[in-house]
């Protein structure tokens, strides 16, 4: 046994908790030991009085003082110049030992002169059964593997001997030892000090061996884990510096940045994203320390007398981490099947299929769609994408500036069909419901178990008003937004619980926004509330996970928020994208009483029955608005609080947008569209309807039957009232028609298929005999790229004057300049179409026509469908080009944040088996694991039906929703993983 051991503790405050309570425990389990220390330097790194006086009343042979971010391995080398023994004993103020602790660590370092220091069995203070730490080793790259860390202590690691290395609290190490190798090496940034200095020990022919009796009791770490992250990977780069061979240091070096970069989306696959700042930290340290390298390689080489080949056999091979990776993996299933085909789901979404193909079999002969806010896409899916892309706008005499991002959400779903995008929105109309249906039911998931209450939802979702009114009326945006939200609900509802459901939701969440711009206002307080949820009762337990759902929506608008701004237009941000179309419907009282009903306009039965009579129609949803008021009251708490505010939000977006108007078409102004608002607030009362169903007592017979009937009566009422939407088509009082490629005549979109970059002056009379000058580049005006740059406007641009100027000409003056003006801003085609039908626009467009004849400088190419098309003789350039390099920068910053939610979105095998644990239904009490109780068998902890109530709370489900915060688990196994 030694004959002196000196002590040195470093005291270095968290905040946690009482830094002077923390050092007394510590001193009296010092005083307390079998074998007490034979000295004690205590060195305080920025300590208040309370401690200071508890340090000199510990009778401390000295007390230095050292600045509050002193690290440990700097605080060790303070007091390394007092020492006075034949061992050092490393402890720190959160470090308990045991009685017997120093005596038993003294014994194994005196098994064999060979043994440089002793390692104790480190325990959790509160829960002497875990294990914090017992033995350290590496793999061959360097990861730091714990053999021990977090299991449950039986004894089953008493009989280990030999280590690599371990956790430097509570290490005995022989004085010459602590000497030769330096100490802590302090380039580590706080992590893997007793890793490397067993490593080190190891080359100079020393031993490291567990003393699994002395136990030592720990604290745990208050280190945020971006910090604990940082300093890991810090220290796990200059050891890989500091070991390599001296050949192999500057290929080291050259690799840090680009394995950064690889690590990073390593990190984002793993769904692990809080580790890329860290990582990129730790890159940049470990370049900018050569001196600290080069410190650590000679202390190395100064007295090794040993290979590398000798330590090999303690490192951690790659399959012995997979299987201790494969033991980590959650055991068990904390949910039932998905029960979709033995549920009815699969019978409803095909039901739906045959009522869609039945109800629009006329569009599967149609190549394309129109009629209302439709229009034709791009022939190809270049096309498609340039649509998208920030620059020059494919409408308009000189409009530049950001793309609307539902110009990316139409050319994703062209190239779905990259021969002929445009039948991407033909078979998109086709399986619409059956797609709503599917999306409702997934999304039902999350509020019942029960196959019945799915059912309601998926039904009421496919037979939604908002969803039949947009498909007759040919509303692609309200269409796209109605089959993404059930979705966005699905993985939104469970986004703090994984990163897998927070990168879908933030993707969705961008492609509604993109396609109903007026949801903005309901979407930050829906997500503001459940910030605050997460923040309070799940006690910020996936917080970054829901701050992240914002983030691509911010990236994506960025550009049009700017350009928005910056023209002194903030209001124009919410108009609605696509093809302007106005609102026929007003804004009266009945209107708003439609609206309240979910209703975007008239529900069709008027054209069927008698007007007495259809005027009650809209009642037909009253069951399932009843039901999603009782289950405000019956369903769980906070799912039915959530559920009840974005009702509200969207019932008040819906009634407040009818009297916007930000956007215009000619002369006429057009209002916001409350499809997508009502679609927002229909999933709401659908979600209200599903708690209140699920609340009813199903465990007696008659509660049975009452769930039943009112399901079986609110779907029954709800397909009575889609009736007319259902058959608008085959009566033909449907607004969409079946359309052509291109809205210019055929000439002209073959030769803008060429790849020309000309465009065509569209000259279009109105009704009150005026004219509306339009420029139209390229093929056709397509539905992606519309711009809300030209449709929200408030006042004319210098483009907009300049085409007027133009068009008068043309129309007035058959022998002006004005065609060499149009072929030097790169305008081949010259097009009058035929307009309104009046005398007024009848007198206009003889005029036109015959002003046009006249002019030498035109080629007369015909009549057409589209109208008379004259061809622009000599002088034709191409487009101007526009400076796209700060546009391409943006791009690349949307696509790099929209990769990295993907990478997010993509799951792993931890995070699909770790989501197996975790009820599908949101707001249950959660059902705790089984917890090993001392060396028996695990003791069941009680099940979800027997938690009981946190006080304060009224009810036990209540308390199991405000516990469990939407079936939130207490640990996070995405961080866990990240950590080992």
């Amino acid at each position: 046994m030694p004959a002196r051991v000196h002590a040195l503790l470093v005291v270095r405050p968290d905040g946690r908790e009482a830094a002077d309570i923390r050092l007394q425990r510590t001193l009296t389990a010092l005083r307390a030991q079998s074998r007490p220390v034979d000295a004690l330097t205590i060195i305080l790194c920025d300590s208040d009085a309370a401690v200071q006086d508890a340090a000199r009343a510990s009778h401390a042979e000295a007390v230095i003082g050292a600045d509050r971010g002193t690290s440990l391995a700097d605080a060790l080398a303070l007091g390394s110049h007092r020492l006075d023994g034949d061992a050092v004993w490393v402890l720190t103020h959160d470090t308990v030992p045991g009685r017997h602790a120093l005596a038993r660590l003294a014994g194994a370092l005196e098994a064999a002169p060979s043994v440089a220091f002793a390692a104790p069995k480190l325990v959790r203070s509160d829960e002497h059964d875990r294990i914090v730490s017992l033995g350290v080793s590496m793999t061959a790259l360097g990861r730091t593997v714990g053999l021990a860390d977090g299991e449950h202590d039986q004894g089953q690691y008493d009989g280990a001997e030999d280590v690599l290395g371990s956790d430097i609290r509570g290490i005995l190490v022989r004085s010459d030892a602590w000497t030769a190798l330096g100490g802590a090496d302090r380039a580590l940034a706080g992590a893997d000090e007793g890793l490397d200095l067993g490593v080190r020990a190891r080359l100079h022919g020393g031993r490291i061996v567990l003393a699994p009796r002395a136990v030592v009791a720990v604290s745990a770490r208050p280190v945020g884990p971006m910090r604990a992250a940082y300093a890991a990977r810090t220290a796990q780069l200059h050891r890989r510096l500091a070991y390599a061979p001296t050949a192999a240091v500057p290929l080291h070096w050259l690799t840090l940045l680009p394995l950064a970069i690889v690590r990073s989306l390593a990190a984002l696959l793993g769904k692990r994203p809080g580790s890329i700042l860290p990582e990129w930290g730790a890159a940049v340290t470990a370049m900018v320390r050569p001196a600290a390298v080069a410190r650590t390689r000679r202390g190395i080489r100064r007295g090794r007398a040993a290979s590398w080949a000798q330590i090999a056999p303690l490192r951690v091979t790659a399959a012995q981490l997979r299987h201790r990776l494969d033991d980590d993996l959650p055991a068990g299933t904390g949910r039932t099947e998905l029960h979709f085909f033995s549920g009815g789901g699969a019978w409803i979404v095909l039901a739906a299929l045959v009522a869609s193909v039945v109800s629009f079999v006329s569009l599967l002969a149609w190549p394309v769609l129109s009629g209302g806010a439709l229009a034709p896409l791009r022939a190809t899916v270049a096309g498609l994408w340039a649509d998208a892309a920030s620059g020059a706008r494919p409408l308009g005499w000189q409009t530049v500036g950001p793309a609307d991002p539902f110009g990316a959400v139409i050319a994703l779903l062209g190239t779905l069909a990259p021969v002929a995008p445009a039948r991407a929105m033909v078979v998109l109309w086709v399986l619409a419901l059956p797609l709503a249906a599917l999306g409702g039911w997934f999304a039902a998931t999350r509020f019942s178990e029960r196959a019945i209450v799915r059912a309601v939802v998926a039904v009421g979702w496919a037979l939604a008003p908002s969803l039949l009114g947009a498909l007759t009326a040919g509303r692609p945006t309200v269409v796209i937004a109605h089959l993404l939200l059930p979705w966005l609900v699905w993985a939104a509802s469970v986004a703090h619980r994984s990163w897998s459901a927070a990168g879908v939701a933030s993707i969705l969440a961008a492609a509604v926004l993109a396609c109903a711009p007026s949801l903005a206002p309901a979407f930050a307080g829906v997500w503001i509330v459940g910030v605050l949820l997460v923040a309070t009762v799940l006690r910020g337990r996936g917080l970054t996970r829901v701050i992240w759902l914002v983030v691509p929506s911010i990236v994506v608008f960025a550009p049009l928020v700017w350009a928005r701004l910056s023209a002194g237009e903030p209001w124009s941000l919410l108009a609605d994208p696509g093809v302007p179309l106005a609102d026929p419907a007003g804004a009266d009282g009945a209107r708003r009483m439609l609206l309240a009903l979910g209703f975007p306009a008239s529900d069709g039965w008027g054209s069927i029955l008698p007007a007495a009579i259809a005027a009650w129609t809209p009642l037909l949803v009253a069951p399932v608005l009843l039901l999603a008021v009782a289950g405000l009251v019956l369903g769980r708490t906070i799912p039915a609080a959530v559920l009840g505010l974005t009702g509200l939000l969207g019932l008040v977006t819906a009634l407040t947008a009818i009297g916007v108007a930000v956007a215009s078409d000619g002369p006429q102004v057009i209002t916001l569209f409350p499809g997508a608002a009502l679609s927002l607030f229909w999933i709401a009362t659908l979600g209200a309807a599903a708690l209140a169903l699920d609340a009813l007592p199903g465990a007696q017979v008659a509660g049975a039957r009452i769930r039943g009937s009112l399901a079986v009566l609110a779907m029954a009422a709800l397909a009575v009232s889609a009736v007319p939407a259902l058959t608008a088509t085959l009566r033909g009082d449907a607004t969409i028609t079946e359309g052509t490629t291109s809205t210019l005549p055929a000439y002209v979109e073959a030769e803008g298929r060429g790849g020309t970059s000309t465009a065509t002056f569209v000259l279009t009379p109105t009704e009150d005999g005026a004219v509306i000058a339009d420029v139209v580049w390229g093929e056709t005006a397509s539905l992606g790229g519309q711009s809300t740059l030209r449709s929200a406007r408030t006042g004319a641009d210098e483009g907009d004057e300049r085409a007027s100027v133009i068009a008068a000409q043309l129309v007035s003056d058959p022998e002006g300049p004005v065609i060499s003006d149009l072929a030097a801003h790169g305008v081949a085609f010259v097009v009058l179409a035929p307009g309104a039908d009046s005398d007024a626009a009848r007198a206009v467009r003889l005029v036109a026509g015959t002003a046009l004849d006249q002019r030498s400088d035109l080629e007369v190419v015909g009549e057409t469908a589209k109208g008379t098309l004259w061809r622009i003789i000599d002088g034709v350039v191409p487009r101007p080009a526009v400076d796209a390099s700060s546009a391409w920068r943006i791009a690349l910053l949307q696509a790099g944040v929209i990769l990295a939610a993907l990478l997010l979105a993509l799951p792993t095998r931890r995070s699909l088996e770790e989501s197996r644990r975790r009820a599908r239904v949101v707001g249950l009490p959660r059902r705790r694991p089984a917890r090993w109780v001392g060396a028996g068998t695990p003791a069941e902890q009680p099940t979800s039906a027997e938690q009981p109530a946190a006080a304060g709370d009224a009810e036990p489900r209540d308390a199991g929703a405000a516990a469990e915060g939407v079936a939130a688990d207490d640990t996070d196994a995405d961080e866990e993983a990240g950590s080992r």
